[in-house]
């Protein structure tokens, strides 16, 4: 198998069998979207969905079981433990979505994300919100500016040119594992796309829309608290990954 292609089965009849999609979703306490964001997920691009529970208090576990979702509980809250136990939960797939529960990303256009890694051409797809159709009062200025100057540093750094950390993302597994991701809380997401410049993955960048969520309340943007806790996670993140040795 060359270096950057996904390896598919060859049965006896010769027919190449695609690789297995996962759909993961982090969650916190989403029991009002959690079952419309599952159901909206394309079934015919997908071969499981999984919903990591995250130390919810309401039903947001049982809610998802309903719509026939497998579930993982992940008691040790913070969104990159949520990612890692889905990763974990997803052992054969060979391609990883993620999309957030509260309804805010559009699954509708899982397909953009999808298409590149499937034709062999990239290895790992992100959404950019900001390059999309925004609902307005769906992104706060401070999430947009976070984005802007985060593409900003990592173009400088990586000559990798992003525009958002947007939640709704896939890559191939096996590129994913090979990455050494750490971080267990809202810095995930900015480790993945520097862990994934630095090994020299292919990068696809391509314009998502963005709603506002759906019901219950942003752990980032919904108060000051949640908004400084996540902004500085995010820049010790950059700082940890940028000091730390490149992977082989």
């Amino acid at each position: 198998m060359q270096q950057g292609q996904l390896q598919a089965s060859v049965p006896m009849n010769g027919a190449i069998i695609p690789p297995r999609i996962s759909v993961i979703i982090p969650a916190l306490n989403e029991e009002e979207t959690i079952a419309a964001v599952v159901r909206a997920i394309p079934a015919q691009l997908v071969d499981e969905v999984i919903v990591v529970d995250n130390g919810s208090t309401d039903r947001t576990a049982e809610r998802a079981q309903q719509t026939g979702a497998s579930v993982v509980i992940e008691s040790r809250r913070g969104y990159g433990r949520a990612c890692r136990a889905g990763v974990l939960a997803a052992a054969e797939a060979g391609i990883l979505v993620f999309l957030d529960g509260d309804g805010s990303d559009c699954p509708d256009l899982m397909d953009r994300l999808l298409g590149p890694i499937l034709a062999g051409t990239h290895d790992f797809v992100i959404g950019s919100r900001l390059r999309g159709q925004r609902e307005p009062g769906s992104m706060n200025a401070a999430q947009a500016l976070a984005g802007r100057i985060a593409g900003i540093l990592l173009k400088l750094v990586y000559g990798v040119a992003y525009s958002d950390m947007c939640p709704f993302r896939a890559i191939r597994s096996d590129a994913l594992k090979n990455l050494g991701m750490k971080e267990e809380t809202y810095g995930w997401n900015l480790e993945m796309q520097m862990r994934a410049a630095q090994a020299g993955l292919r990068i696809l960048e391509v314009p998502v829309d963005h709603r506002r969520r759906a019901g219950g309340r942003s752990k980032v943007s919904g108060n000051m608290l949640g908004t400084i806790r996540a902004a500085s996670r995010i820049l010790l993140t950059f700082v940890r990954v940028l000091r730390a040795p490149r992977q082989a």
